[in-house]
């Protein structure tokens, strides 16, 4: 039913529903509370505080009218009052609100309290009748659309729809969950937090199994026969060139891969390690595995600059025993692209190296087996099925440097299998990190100054590019930041400039310049963060450390101390609240970057632990919150796996409601 069709919206209404995504009444009822306004448990006026904000009942016994009609700000004025204490609401300009107040009738009003016992005063409360004592919705708003409207046309539209059961009674029982109906109507409408939180856990519990089974079913779609089924190999060769010892938890991974890669079946194998870990020996021992085979492998970079990264790494890993390695970018004129991909078709480049545009748009070379993708977040879950369906039906090794929490990554890589490093290369030195606020900015730049003529290197984040008009923040600008210190304390020390919006030929020859070591100091943006790999860079300045997340911060932080040399972080800011403390403290004390990335999920929560500009993984759910659903994901991971065994295509009548579930998800997350 159009949302149009609803009492009370209308067109232009229904214009700014669809800014909110919404335009179905169906869509409506689905459109949680952001948070609530709690009127379920009242407070007696007596035992009111000042700057308390919450609920009390009260009579209205007086009311009083503005003196000056004439005033540019009117102040209606209701004296309220439970026989023990009496409060003052005020009113602004609000004659309607005001005049809807009876006197002598008992209200529960809801706003931030003022003065002391026994004379109160509340400025424009919220306030319902005694009967209507419950939770009041919140909801996410764009202009023109206020609460109440949504509050209103959210009711109106429950009581036209009765939502289907969408689980099979089993689940429903097992697990002590209310009806799908009951949830959405007592998640808007609460009576109290009881209702609230079992309203809201069938409705997570749900989402999270769509999404698993999801995931589940993209996995056994891609299930086709691979065309590279690969014979067993001797890898000594390969580990005996290596200039060091593989960790144990390398040995395991390559051993995965290798097992996936010998079955009819395409691996799809994520390779989820902690900056530092050796992720890109795994890939470079899978492509040699691949070679034995007689097969071509693929390896897609998100950007130029980790294209040419990766040509060079596996190049040193794989030509010293004679692995022929190629290099696509998009810098390359028409005719050497050309060249490159007729050498790959012909057999002569082995591994071949380029950015997830150049190699996704071509045409797979025909022996191609192994396709690896670097940095996966940026690869969605469509365009991973879509790969696994080229050519003859390659193996997909993913790799990723975020550190996910495992219980998250069992519901957020349910297409993949996992393998973990979770230890550093022998001989590796820990960072230190240390925070501190801007008085010891003259230190600090010298300690950076001191590194440099050294002969080391040294980087200085910054939260934005350029600071924006009419903005008093001292938040620094990469922009206004380089200029500053090129020309004043760093005068004289080669500095470059790198951020997300330059050209990326100009990206390139910055970063070919640092690599170089022909540019001492790099002041930049977060597009350091993943896979740049300097090693005779060893200090990081991150300026207003408390804007990013702990993640996101441990991600930067691995940029420095990748070499021999001792490697420093240094956090600074100047924000003084207890959560930037716990953060801070937090980064001082941990390395283990799965351990910080757990402590971050409970301190910034889902949305902006994975936020477009933290990891690029954006999944769809309205009720589900990732930190503090995590008890559940356990259960679900092995019910998602249970009702795929017992019934693949859910086709059963008892899994209907899972069948319509998984086919409406299944559109939302392609487009991820």
């Amino acid at each position: 039913m159009d949302i149009k069709e609803l009492k009370g919206v209308g067109e232009k209404k229904a214009a700014l529903y669809l800014k909110l995504g919404i335009k179905t009444v169906e869509e409506l009822t689905e459109y949680y509370p952001r948070a609530y306004i709690d009127l379920s448990e009242p407070i007696p006026v007596h035992m009111l505080e000042d700057g308390e904000v919450c609920a009390f009942a009260a009579t209205v016994v007086k009311k009083l009218y503005p003196a000056n009609y004439r005033s540019r700000v009117s102040v209606y004025k209701a004296i309220l009052s439970d026989g023990l204490g009496k409060v003052t609401a005020l009113f602004f300009n609000s004659k309607f609100v005001f005049e809807s107040l009876k006197l002598n009738r008992q209200y529960i009003f809801f706003g931030r309290i003022s003065g002391a016992y026994p004379d109160f005063s509340v400025n424009s409360p919220a306030f319902v009748e005694p009967s209507e004592k419950g939770m009041i919705p919140k909801y996410h708003l764009t202009a023109g659309l206020t609460n109440n409207n949504v509050t209103s046309n959210v009711k109106s539209a429950l009581a036209l729809i009765k939502h289907p059961e969408t689980l099979p009674v089993s689940i429903t029982e097992k697990y002590d969950l209310i009806g799908a109906d009951e949830a959405i109507r007592k998640v808007h409408f609460p009576k109290n937090h009881a209702e609230r939180d079992a309203a809201r856990r069938r409705l997570a519990f749900e989402e999270l199994l769509t999404l698993r089974l999801v995931l589940s079913s993209i996995k056994n779609r891609t299930r086709k026969l691979t065309g590279a089924v690969m014979a067993d190999a001797d890898m000594s060769g390969f580990y005996g060139s290596l200039p060091f010892v593989p960790t144990e938890a390398q040995l395991c991974a390559v051993n995965d891969c290798i097992a996936d890669m010998k079955k009819i079946y395409p691996m799809n194998r994520l390779i989820q390690g902690d900056v530092g870990t050796g992720k890109t020996m795994v890939a470079a021992a899978c492509a040699y595995f691949a070679r034995c085979s007689g097969f071509t492998t693929l390896v897609m970079a998100p950007t130029e600059v980790l294209a040419k990264q990766h040509y060079e790494t596996f190049r040193g890993f794989l030509e010293p025993i004679g692995v022929k390695v190629g290099l696509l970018t998009g810098s390359m004129t028409a005719a050497e692209k050309k060249s490159v991909r007729e050498a790959s078709e012909r057999g002569e480049i082995e591994v071949l190296i380029g950015t997830h545009a150049l190699i996704q748009k071509s045409v797979l070379p025909k022996r191609t087996g192994l396709i690896v993708v670097d940095e996966q977040h940026r690869f969605g879950v469509a365009q991973r099925s879509e790969l696994a369906g080229k050519g003859a039906n390659p193996h997909i090794m993913a790799m990723s440097a975020t550190p996910i929490p495992r219980t998250l990554a069992l519901i957020i890589y349910g297409d993949l299998d996992v393998s973990v490093l979770n230890a550093p290369p022998k001989g590796r030195i820990p960072i230190k990190t240390y925070a501190v606020d801007s008085s010891f900015r003259t230190r600090v730049y010298n300690f950076i100054k001191k590194h440099i003529a050294d002969g080391e290197q040294a980087f200085i984040v910054c939260p934005r590019v350029e600071r924006r008009e009419n903005d008093a923040s001292d938040k620094k600008s990469a922009i206004e930041y380089y200029e500053a210190l090129s020309n004043g304390e760093f005068k004289g020390i080669p500095t470059g400039l790198l951020y997300g919006r330059m050209k990326q030929a100009d990206k390139d020859a910055v970063m070919n310049d640092f690599r170089e070591n022909r540019i001492k100091l790099l002041i930049s943006t977060t597009v350091i963060e993943v896979g740049i790999d300097v090693p005779n860079a060893t200090v990081m300045l991150i300026e207003n450390a408390e804007l990013f997340g702990l993640s996101q911060l441990h991600q930067l932080r691995g940029r420095v101390g990748r070499g021999s040399v001792q490697g420093y972080c240094i956090l600074m800011s100047d924000n003084s609240s207890k959560e930037t403390a716990v953060r801070m403290t937090a980064m001082k004390e941990n390395t283990d970057g799965y351990k910080i990335a757990e402590i971050d999920l409970k301190l910034r929560g889902p949305g902006n632990f994975f936020g477009n500009e933290q990891s690029g993984v954006t999944i769809p759910l309205k009720a589900a919150d990732f930190a503090d659903d995590t008890a559940m994901f356990g259960q679900i991971d092995a019910l998602a796996d249970e009702i795929i065994r017992r019934d693949p295509t859910l086709s059963k009548p008892e899994n209907e409601g899972l069948r319509r579930n998984v086919a409406e998800a299944y559109g939302r997350i392609s487009e991820i």
